[in-house]
C-alpha cells in the first residue's frame, strides 16, 4: 500500500478538531486573564476567526450551506484582518481605520457576492481574487508591524516574541492565503492541509503560551500618566552613572532630534544599546522608546500650544521643532497622551484663559 492510496482526510480532520480545542482553551483563559482589555479583545477575536476557519474546513454542519455555515465562512475570511488588528494591538501601533474599513468591505463583498447569485456571479471570481490579495497584504503588513516594533521596543521578551510572531503566526496566515488562492478555498491537497493544521497548532502553542504567562512585559497596560518613580537604592553603580548621563542628555535637548532612535542615543552616550534599553525599560518603566521620547515632547508641546507668545505658530512647525518627522505621528502621540488633538488642546487652553 502506497502513501497515495491512504486516505489521510480523517487525520486532517482530527488535527483540526484538536486545534479547535486548543484555540478554545487559550481564548477562554486569555479572556479571564489580567491582560489589558485591548489585548483580550484582540486575542479572542483572532482565535474566534481561526476557530471558524478550522471548523468550516473540517466539514460537518459548519461547512454546509446554512446560515451558521455562512457565518463561519465570514469568520474564516476575516482571519487575516483579525491577525492584522492583533499585531497592531500587541505591538502598540494604532491601526489605520481607513485600511480596516476598506479591508472589511472587500472581504465581506468577496463572501456575500457569490451567495447572492445571479449577475453577482459574474464579478464573484474577481472579488475573490481581490479578497485574497487583501488577505495577503494584511498578513504582510502584520509581519512589518512586528518587525518595525523591534527597533522601538525596550522589552527583550517582546522583541523575541516579535520574531516568533513573524516566523510562525503571520507566515502561516500568508501560506494559507496563497494556498487558497492557488488551489481554491478548502481544496488544497490533503498533505498540505495536514501541514497547515500542524502549523496552526504550533502557532497556537507559541502565542497562547506567551499570552498565558500574563507577563507584564508582553501584555501590560498603558504607560502611566506620571513618570514612574526611580528607586535609587535599586540601581547598580553603573546604572547610576548611565541614568545621570541620560538625564543630562535629555535636559540638553537630545529628544528634539528628528528620527532619534535608541541606537543613536546610545551612541551619543557612548554605551552599548542593550544597556540603555534595559535602563529605560526595567528601571525607568517605559515599554518602548517612543513613549520615553513622547514624555518629553508632549510636555513641551502642551506648553507651547498654551503659550500666548506662540499662538500664531502652526501646529506643524511645533511638531517639526519637537523632533517629529511629520504631523501625523505628532497628532497621534498627542491624542494618546491628552485625549485631544493639538488644535483642540490649544483652543481649549485659550478658552479657559478667557474665562478665568
Amino acid at each position: 500500500m502506497t502513501m497515495a492510496s491512504i486516505d489521510l482526510s480523517p487525520l486532517d480532520g482530527a488535527l483540526r478538531l484538536i486545534a479547535v480545542g486548543e484555540m478554545l482553551m487559550v481564548a477562554l483563559v486569555v479572556a479571564r486573564s489580567g491582560a489589558s482589555a485591548a489585548i483580550r479583545r484582540g486575542t479572542v477575536l483572532l482565535l474566534a476567526c481561526v476557530i471558524a476557519y478550522l471548523a468550516h474546513t473540517v466539514g460537518g454542519p459548519l461547512a454546509a450551506a446554512t446560515p451558521v455555515g455562512f457565518v463561519a465562512v465570514i469568520g474564516a475570511t476575516a482571519t487575516p484582518l483579525a491577525l492584522w488588528l492583533f499585531a497592531h494591538v500587541l505591538f502598540e501601533r494604532a491601526p489605520d481605520r481607513r485600511i480596516a474599513t476598506g479591508a472589511t468591505a472587500i472581504l465581506l463583498a468577496s463572501v456575500i457576492t457569490p451567495a447572492i447569485g445571479g449577475w453577482c456571479l459574474v464579478i464573484g471570481p474577481w472579488l475573490d481574487r481581490l479578497g485574497h490579495l487583501v488577505m495577503a497584504l494584511l498578513a504582510i503588513d502584520a509581519v512589518l508591524v512586528a518587525v518595525n516594533s523591534r527597533s522601538d521596543d525596550l522589552s527583550e521578551k517582546r522583541r523575541r516574541f516579535a520574531l516568533a510572531f513573524v516566523a510562525i503566526v503571520a507566515a502561516e496566515a500568508l501560506v494559507i492565503v496563497l494556498a487558497e488562492a492557488w488551489f481554491g478555498y478548502a481544496q488544497e491537497p490533503v498533505t498540505l492541509r495536514i501541514t497547515q493544521a500542524l502549523l496552526i497548532m504550533a502557532a497556537g502553542l507559541v502565542v497562547g503560551g506567551a499570552l498565558l504567562e500574563a507577563d507584564a512585559d508582553l501584555i501590560g497596560g498603558a504607560v502611566p500618566d506620571q513618570p514612574p518613580a526611580i528607586d535609587d537604592a535599586a540601581l547598580a553603580p553603573a546604572e547610576h552613572v548611565l541614568r545621570d548621563r541620560l538625564i543630562a542628555a535629555m535636559a540638553a535637548g537630545a529628544w528634539l532630534q528628528q528620527s532619534l532612535t535608541i541606537g543613536d542615543l546610545a551612541a551619543q552616550l557612548g554605551v552599548p544599546e542593550h544597556r540603555l534599553r534595559a535602563l529605560i525599560n526595567q528601571r525607568l518603566g517605559y515599554r518602548n522608546f517612543s513613549a520615553f521620547l513622547n514624555r518629553h515632547r508632549i510636555a513641551e508641546a502642551k506648553a507651547r500650544l498654551a503659550d500666548p507668545n506662540h499662538v500664531a505658530l502652526p501646529v506643524l512647525t511645533i511638531a517639526m521643532d519637537l523632533g517629529y518627522g511629520s504631523l501625523a505621528p505628532f497628532n497621534r502621540a498627542f491624542r494618546e497622551a491628552t485625549g485631544q488633538t493639538p488644535t483642540d488642546f490649544r483652543r481649549a487652553a485659550f478658552a479657559d484663559n478667557r474665562i478665568s
